[in-house]
């Protein structure tokens, strides 16, 4: 047992990165360890059951998996100011825009590494899982390793068809989120939120920190690269507020309105093919992929894998949304209408999930 709480992660890593903000943002105690094939056989999966990362060892030797269960353990634990906004608009629109890290921008993070970044990448693997190897056999492990990272690129829809409007959609992103944190240091003012977490995923860990995203990024989104520098090292631990009188800023409607546009339809489909799933499947365990089904981005239709774990992310915010009354769920009303978001109203979740002993179940 140790006296302070333990990551176990990469830098190369999405998830890593959003888990790092957050403690660090939060003034936990904690010591990084780089999650080398070594750490894998040694502490990740005995304590898991299999290789993810990121994990969380507390003082009490307790295994924390997922971020989202990660940060909800440390707010209840830890209390003090809290990356949830407490008024009705911030939080559903911030509990949203984790979803949309999490799970959506999952889609151009992964196109431009394995497109413009993927030797830098597969060099980045081979070092991280054998620190100590030569160069040579670094890169080769590298390789070997990334195969399974590459290989998501085509169940999330990324293809040549669909890759050029998954580049406009995201540098169009990156246009909205530039000129937003050209006013606000963080989404909702100078404290993060569980949404700017869910966004630092994809956009530190994958677009900027690999060399030729950042790039990208520092060209359309120079704002953007710095609330990616600010959030990963935040000059004091739970500073901040969230704006007064539950101000959504404007500059954050064109973000919202294109995560509506894009994200929502698969949202509602994910919930409707799941719970179909869940009926003719009622002893099977919840895989993390049941099929696939249709979006579209910038007028391009694609196929993508239907995620399981999305309705899970959901529930949290339609979770929020349904407990609202009165003048409170007729200000998210008049948010999601202003947005496009309507819809996410009408979708109805008759088979929530949970998560077990680090994996997917039906609620009971």
């Amino acid at each position: 047992m140790t006296d302070s709480y333990t990551l176990y992660g990469q830098e190369i890593s999405l998830f890593t990165g959003k888990a790092r903000a957050y403690l660090r943002w939060k003034g936990v105690p904690f010591e990084e360890i780089r999650s080398t094939m070594a750490v894998y056989t040694s502490t990740i999966v005995p304590r898991v059951g299999y290789p993810i990362i990121p994990i969380v060892t507390t003082p009490e030797d307790e295994t924390l998996q997922d971020t989202t269960i990660i940060i909800d353990w440390f707010e209840e634990k830890l209390g003090g100011p809290s990356v949830y906004p407490s008024t009705p608009k911030q939080k559903l629109a911030a509990l949203l825009l984790e979803i949309y890290g999490d799970d959506w921008l999952v889609i151009p993070a992964m196109h431009y590494r394995w497109q413009y970044n993927r030797d830098w990448a597969m060099a980045q693997f081979g070092k991280n899982a054998m620190p100590e190897a030569t160069e040579a056999d670094q890169l080769a492990l590298g390789e070997k390793l990334s195969e399974k990272f590459r290989g998501f690129c085509l169940p999330l829809g990324i293809t040549e068809e669909t890759a050029p409007a998954i580049e406009q959609s995201y540098e169009a992103l990156l246009h909205d989120l530039d000129a937003h944190f050209a006013d606000y240091p963080y989404l909702f003012g100078t404290r993060p939120s569980i949404g700017d977490f869910g966004l630092t995923g994809p956009l530190y860990a994958h677009q900027y920190r690999d060399p030729a995203s950042r790039r990208i990024m520092e060209e359309h989104g120079p704002n953007v690269a710095r609330w990616a520098e600010r959030i990963q090292e935040p000059a004091e631990p739970l500073s901040g507020a969230f704006l007064p009188d539950d101000e959504i800023p404007q500059t954050l409607l064109p973000v919202l309105k294109r995560m509506m546009a894009e994200q929502l339809p698969v949202l509602a489909s994910t919930v409707s093919h799941l719970d179909t799933w869940l009926q003719e499947n009622p002893d099977t365990d919840i895989p993390r992929g049941i099929g696939f089904h249709d979006f579209s981005v910038e007028g391009v239709t694609g196929t993508r894998v239907i995620m399981t774990y999305t309705q899970w992310m959901l529930q949290r915010a339609l979770g929020f949304y349904h407990s609202l009354v009165g003048d409170e769920k007729q200000s998210a009303d008049e948010l999601l209408a202003s947005v496009g978001g309507t819809a996410l109203t009408q979708i109805t979740i008759n088979q929530p999930l949970t998560i077990e002993n680090y994996r997917l179940t039906r609620a009971s």
